[in-house]
């Protein structure tokens, strides 16, 4: 688990991985940068995620083991490129260069890279020519993931050939006696099998690096680092009853105790059922100060007649903010507010590594009111879903709610394509409803991600029984994921689907057609909005 932007990206909260073993990766806006951090973690190893910009002095809190540079979009010999900053090569660390990262290594040390007359994009196998301790212990032969259109051809000084592949002499290139690595390909990618044994050998056989980040670690530090920032204060949490806001309300109970009172907004945009679910976990199970406000005609005029997706993130963040601080003022010195904020929902939000884009706001990062008076605290911030589950189970939080399906922030605002009323919601609800349902009776709620249906703002015309219907097209989205910064679509059962098609087209009036949602992320996102 780890932070991934510097303290000055961030709401300025104390770091609460001060001192810990750390790997830098630096971001040179690869579509996998979020990977290679993945990685790591997976290894329990700390790690920060970093634009190429970030000065030395911004990490001096970290013990700096090693770092990453990551692969990216650019062309190192290109007008403008980005680079990796002098402080990497003065730190006396070692340095994994990933493809991008590879060919800055080159560049930036004195030797050559120049465009491949045969790009290489796909499957490849590499051979192990040399005795070095980043392949140390595995086959001669591997498997590897390229994606690359560049190739060094001369090799700067110091450096030498440890493996080739058909189209490249250097695949992989090392100067042993400074630990600098380079890879021609991804070993953060599944389609390299090998690739998490090598990413091991260089945290943790190069690096030196314990492997202790644990997610018991990580409470303890974020427990101090809660307390260091609220002090005496009071906080307010933001309850939507998913697992994200749930293990940040139970981090911040754990560090304050009843000094945390959790609001839960009903803002008329949840599932069938969810608003009593929520009431009855939070306050008479796990025993916490506990508001429930309705606001549900408040957030329908927000969003009326609003179709724009980003609006209604934007909106219903607002509409949040509004209403907590309403109630914080009604409890003495409640001047922070916890968000159960993630690092997917942060780097979707914002620019991050350069040539990065931004993909969508979330209603809890670029959504907030500007002149908002509550003080953030994001325990969260910079974990991923995957991690917030292992640190749940370790706060000893009910499996119901550790390994509860994702639900977004803004609700079935975007599940609803188009404008969101009352009826079109209400029609969603009930064939979400029976898609769960289904799910559940089918025995795979458990192998899927998310599971959930899309109303669209298309119609379509249908017959049932004599007459001519003209009604709206409903979509089904069933994904499989570890962490949500990739997915891919789920091979449901063709009979499983009928089923579903069948009842929702039966039971839920205005909708006359269903559709299933092969995509996969990317080049998709989860959410269709």
């Amino acid at each position: 688990m780890a932070q991934t932007l510097t303290e000055s990206q961030t709401t300025g909260d104390p770091n609460p991985a001060t001192g810990h073993p750390t790997i830098v990766v630096i971001d040179f806006g690869s579509q996998f940068s979020m990977l290679i951090a993945r990685r790591v973690r997976e290894l329990n190893t700390y790690c920060e995620l970093v634009p190429p910009d970030t000065t030395r002095e911004s990490l001096s809190h970290h013990d700096i083991r090693g770092v990453i540079l990551s692969g990216g979009p650019s062309s190192v010999y290109d007008e403008g490129a980005p680079q990796a900053p002098a402080w990497v090569f003065e730190s006396g660390v070692p340095v994994l260069g990933i493809c991008y990262g590879m060919q800055l290594l080159a560049h930036q040390l004195g030797g050559k890279v120049e465009p491949s007359g045969e790009r290489e994009y796909g499957p490849a196998s590499i051979t192990h020519i040399a005795n070095d301790r980043l392949l140390g212990g595995l086959p001669a032969s591997l498997d590897v993931w390229m994606s690359h259109g560049d190739r060094i051809t001369e090799a700067p000084p110091g450096f030498q050939s440890i493996a080739t592949s058909s189209n490249s002499p250097t695949a992989v290139m090392a100067d042993l006696s400074r630990d600098y690595y380079g890879l021609q390909f991804h070993p953060e990618v599944v389609h390299t099998p090998r690739g998490k044994d090598i990413i091991s050998n260089f945290i943790h056989t190069i690096c030196g690096t314990p492997g202790d980040w644990t997610p018991g670690e990580f409470i303890d530090d974020a427990v101090a680092t809660i307390r260091a920032q609220v002090g005496e204060g009071r906080v307010i949490c933001g309850l939507s009853g998913g697992v994200d806001s749930a293990v940040a309300a139970a981090i911040v109970h754990r560090a304050i105790g009843d000094r945390l009172t959790c609001i839960f907004v009903d803002n008329g945009l949840l599932r069938a059922g969810e608003a009593e679910q929520v009431i009855s976990t939070f306050g008479q199970h796990l025993k916490m100060n506990l508001i429930h406000v309705d606001e549900t005609e408040r957030f329908m005029r927000a969003l009326a007649e609003v179709t724009n997706p980003e609006t209604k993130r934007i909106r219903i963040g607002n509409e949040f903010i509004r209403v907590f601080e309403r109630e914080a003022r009604a409890i003495d010195g409640a001047d922070f507010l916890c968000q159960g904020t993630l690092y997917p929902d942060v780097i979707e939000s914002a620019s991050h590594g350069a040539g990065a884009a931004k993909i969508k706001t979330h209603h809890n990062v670029g959504g907030l009111p500007e002149d908002m008076k509550l003080q953030l605290v994001e325990p969260l911030r910079f974990v991923f879903k995957d991690e917030v589950r292992r640190i749940g189970e370790a706060l000893g939080l009910p499996k119901e709610i550790v390994w509860r399906q994702p639900f977004p922030g803004p609700g079935l605002a975007i599940r609803v394509i188009g404008e969101v009323t009352p009826e079109r919601l209400e029609a969603l609800r009930k064939a979400d409803t029976i898609i769960l349902s289904e799910v559940a009776a089918a025995g795979l709620t458990d192998d899927l991600w998310q599971c959930f249906g899309v109303l669209t703002d298309t119609k379509t015309v249908g017959v049932m029984g004599d007459f001519r219907t003209y009604g709206y097209a409903l979509a089904i989205r069933a994904v499989t994921a570890d962490d949500a910064m990739t997915a891919d679509w789920a091979r449901l059962p063709h009979d499983l689907l009928g089923r579903m098609a069948n009842r929702i087209v039966n039971e839920v009036d205005g909708v006359n057609r269903v559709v299933y949602d092969i995509t996969s992320k990317p080049p998709g996102t989860i959410e269709w909005e």
